[in-house]
């Protein structure tokens, strides 16, 4: 039987100098699943605007279904502004208020987590207390909870960080994440011992069943049960790295889901993030014979 799963947090528009194009981090993941023949749904929230009709739009070509993302006309449709005049400094303005910034809680979406396999969150999408309340609910159901902690300054808030730590199954972090929770909790070591020394420290502290690490190039560790299991990542001819970590948390869940061993799970993640690393944009459309082709 197919896992059911449900992404929880931000959609909307990265806009550009040139042109717009669709995003969010949990979007990117469940449009991931969606491909990867996962049942998955998306609670969020869209403006009753021009922008959100266009995002239905663009959701629709993937039979992402929307019965979860709710309508709202006294807020905006998502957008980032991204100046990228400067390519080797290029600056984002993440607007608020912003509709996703108030999901609320319901019937709908309280029914649909109870009886899904896992729910996938992150930070940003609960910068307002609207939505923070909403996840903080939601959370408490009894699934696999997935943190994709995904910081984005200024909106970094240590009080919601540890108490959604406290409710998390698997935690995905960055390198340069890594170095900010390393900060935060008071860990000094650099380096290879740094990445154990933290892991060690937040599966002793939280409820957490295993860390993934991603590095970019360098590839992704996955911690779990006192040990870590490598990969080198794929080199590939990239074409941009926008979605590539989106990506590799999809293919992680899928495997991680359906009972794959780690190595197994990690190979696969790191095989569709570097594969979307090769496709201009977060959400490429693709089939899993595309995927196989990396490393081969």
């Amino acid at each position: 039987m197919s896992k059911k799963v449900i992404c929880f947090g931000e959609m909307l528009w990265d806009c550009f100098s040139d042109g717009e194009m669709a995003g969010g981090a949990p979007m990117n993941v469940a449009l991931n699943l969606k491909q990867l023949g996962v049942d998955v749904e998306m609670i969020s929230r869209l403006g009753n605007d021009a922008y959100g009709e266009k995002l239905k739009d663009f959701l629709a070509t993937y039979s992402l279904p929307l019965r979860l993302v709710q309508e709202d006309s006294g807020h905006p449709t998502g957008k980032v502004l991204v100046d990228d005049t400067d390519k080797e400094n290029i600056k984002y303005e993440i607007v608020e208020p912003s509709a996703w910034d108030f999901i609320e809680l319901n019937s709908a979406n309280q029914e649909t987590v109870a009886k899904a396999d896992a729910l996938i969150f992150g930070s940003l999408g609960v910068r307002n207390e609207t939505s923070w309340k909403t996840l903080y609910h939601l959370v408490h159901q009894p699934l696999l909870t997935i943190f994709d902690i995904n910081l984005r300054a200024p909106y970094i808030d240590f009080y919601k960080i540890d108490s959604l730590l406290g409710y998390t199954d698997i935690l995905k972090i960055n390198e340069d994440e890594l170095e900010i929770l390393a900060d935060f909790f008071e860990l000094k070591r650099k380096g290879e011992g740094l990445v154990k020394d933290l892991c060690d420290y937040l599966v002793e502290e939280y409820p957490i069943e295993a860390i993934c690490i991603t590095h970019g190039s360098k590839g992704a560790i996955v911690y779990k049960d006192g040990k870590i299991i490598s990969h080198p990542g794929y080199k590939v001819k990239v074409e941009d790295t926008v979605g590539a970590g989106d990506a590799f948390l999809s293919g992680f869940v899928k495997m991680y889901l359906e009972g794959r061993n780690l190595k197994e799970t990690l190979d696969f993640a790191s095989k569709l993030g570097a594969f979307v690393a090769t496709q201009k944009g977060g959400t490429p459309k693709y089939k899993m014979e595309d995927v196989e082709t990396v490393g081969s």
